[in-house]
């Protein structure tokens, strides 16, 4: 501690959901020390699973961990597309394939155990838990971060990977999400004996909703459903059970099979029983500031984006990786103690290289679930006899991408 009781710090992130601790670790592999700043008591696995494409695998290699993940999630073969409304295949597409950075592969991994295998790879002490930042100022070329236990940190580099509701995002002048309408609501049922399910995701589309049940491991499977709610949903956001009754009544309504009711079924459903989905305009990416002087932001606080791509977190993977490959760069070429001009160059350099990549991931997202969950007549006809195998399609380009090495 210093002065007034005011610590210092080189550089701090705010955060320690994928992007945060991806960046942490990947500063550590490179010799730059960091602090984590975590609002909540313990990580956050809000949300169960995600999907996890051939980019984040790029990252995760980069980061050192990928062979961890590997090991204990499925390898998926193919991504079936099923109508809604007449139960039949839409689209059939295949996950074995070759991509422009190698083969692809993709998996749903379990949150909590991504989390933990990145904590488990950072030194002891670098996540602060129970750090909320509530305000930032200026002194000099530092930031001074008050937290809302009422310590302060002054910070030489500050990293923003604090969420949608970011307030480092807002320090920068970037506008707040916008909510797309649609929420989205999701759990994980296990099966001790084993669950039945091949290595494929599965998806239902039309009707107003969108639904993919999608096996982690042998035993466990993830689900999520998404739609647009309206005063005629009732009480269903009022409890766990209320939501997943809500959920189950549309899915009979609909052409859904019996082994994929029964996943929502025996599933644990998570304790924020929905959430809005929201994403940031794409426009406000092409001029605002992703990064200013020592300050970026990256994950969530950087791109918030609707979930239909899978890319939220595999993108938060790559930010991750190339903010510590740029900012790294600057600590190493100045023997560990840059300037603020060397500082603020390499976090230029990242937000330049990442605007684009976040841009095209948003505007995407968007466009496919407008298409898979639109009652537009047109649209839907479109959907069910061209459109289902392109939009599925699309999930797999975005995902051939490499962000690179550290």
């Amino acid at each position: 501690m210093e002065g007034d009781d005011v610590e210092a710090a080189g550089v701090v992130i705010a955060g320690a959901g994928l992007a945060g601790l991806a960046t942490a670790l990947g500063l550590h592999r490179k010799g730059v020390r960091s602090l984590v700043l975590e609002s909540s008591a313990t990580l956050r696995a809000s949300g169960y699973a995600f999907t996890t494409w051939t980019n984040a695998f790029r990252a995760l290699d980069a980061l050192g961990v990928g062979d961890k993940i590997r090991e204990h999630h499925l390898l998926y073969e193919r991504m079936v597309t099923f109508s809604a409304s007449t139960g039949k295949p839409a689209a059939t597409v295949s996950l074995q394939m070759q991509g422009k950075s190698g083969p692809h592969e993709i998996r749903c991994v379990k949150r909590n155990f991504l989390l933990e295998t990145l904590e488990n790879e950072l030194p002891e002490g670098t996540i602060r838990f129970s750090s909320k930042i509530v305000s930032i100022e200026e002194e000099g070329n530092a930031k001074l971060l008050h937290l809302a236990d009422g310590s302060t940190i002054r910070a030489k580099v500050l990293i923003g990977c604090d969420g949608v509701n970011s307030v480092v995002a807002k320090w920068l002048g970037l506008p707040k999400p916008i909510i797309s309408g649609r929420s989205a609501t999701r759990g994980l049922a296990e099966y001790p004996a084993g669950h039945g399910f091949g290595p494929e995701i599965m998806q239902f589309i039309g009707q107003g909703f969108r639904s993919g049940v999608l096996p982690c491991s042998d035993t466990s499977v993830y689900w999520n459903y998404t739609w647009y709610p309206s005063p005629d949903d009732g009480d269903a956001e009022e409890s766990v059970a209320k939501m997943r009754g809500y959920v189950l009544a549309k899915l009979r309504a609909a052409k859904i099979p019996a082994e994929a009711l029964n996943v929502i079924e025996r599933s644990e459903m998570s304790d924020v029983v929905s959430s809005p989905l929201r994403f940031r305009s794409p426009l406000a990416l092409v001029r605002g500031s992703i990064s200013r002087g020592n300050v970026c932001v990256a994950g969530d606080a950087f791109h918030p984006m609707t979930p239909e791509l899978g890319q939220g977190g595999c993108a938060a993977l790559e930010d991750g990786v190339v903010l510590a490959r740029c900012l790294s760069d600057a600590f190493v070429g100045a023997g560990h103690d840059p300037g603020y001009e060397a500082v603020a160059a390499a976090l230029e350099k990242y937000a330049e290289e990442r605007r684009w990549r976040g841009i095209w991931l948003i505007t995407a997202a968007y466009l496919v679930g407008f298409i898979q969950q639109s009652n537009n007549a047109v649209i839907k006809f479109l959907r069910e006899k061209f459109l289902s195998g392109l939009l599925a399609k699309t999930l797999v380009a975005m995902a051939d991408y490499d962000c690179g090495k550290l």
